[in-house]
């Protein structure tokens, strides 16, 4: 039986996704696809939660603790706005949108987080930071390159992107392939209304 590679997060609606290709585009285009692996605009979204490889047989036991944690919540809404970078400008990694929510969404995410605990997943070290990850700098990236991304990032700006409703939570499978990753919905969660 073969592991399924999953994750828990929340969608983006495609007038986000639009919004950050069209705000983005300047930035891609001066830092092309040798120095950064950009992240196919549709595949963007919030992970609340990285879970790994999983056995099959357990998908039914996280869509029940997802509806379950989903239920408690009610539905918020999310403003995207503003680009950053993992850990630092001097050294960037990951490069991301940012995300202003309620209060709701971090306590969501430490429910499920909790919840993934007790079913034996490892807990996650780091606080929660929500972003959407748009491109991870390439590992052999040398010094040259490095100073043209800290360049192009400094005369980026991604201003307000939209308001999106959150909804409901939504268990991925992640499929590594040629082409990139693709992304297969398991099951979604609706949060209280």
């Amino acid at each position: 039986m073969s592991l399924l590679r999953t994750f828990i997060a929340i969608e983006i609606p495609k007038n986000i996704h639009n919004a950050i290709e069209e705000q983005t585009a300047g930035l891609k285009a001066a830092l092309g696809p040798s120095l950064v692996r950009w992240v196919p605009v549709d595949n963007i979204h919030l992970t609340l939660k990285f879970l790994g490889d999983i056995s099959p047989t357990n998908v039914e036991l996280l869509a029940q603790m997802l509806s379950q944690e989903a239920s408690q919540q009610q539905a918020f809404e999310i403003q995207f706005e503003g680009l950053g970078v993992f850990p630092n400008q001097r050294r960037p990694r990951v490069l991301w949108i940012g995300i202003q929510a309620p209060a709701g969404l971090e306590t969501l995410q430490h429910g499920i987080e909790a919840a993934t605990t007790r079913l034996g997943y490892p807990a996650e070290v780091r606080p929660f930071s929500p972003h959407l990850t748009i491109g991870r700098v390439k590992q052999n990236v040398g010094g040259e390159g490095m100073q043209s991304i800290r360049t192009a990032l400094q005369g980026a700006r991604v201003g307000e992107l939209g308001r999106a409703p959150v909804k409901n939570l939504t268990l991925f499978k992640s499929e590594l392939k040629p082409t990139g990753a693709e992304y297969t919905q398991l099951h979604a969660a609706p949060l209280a209304d």
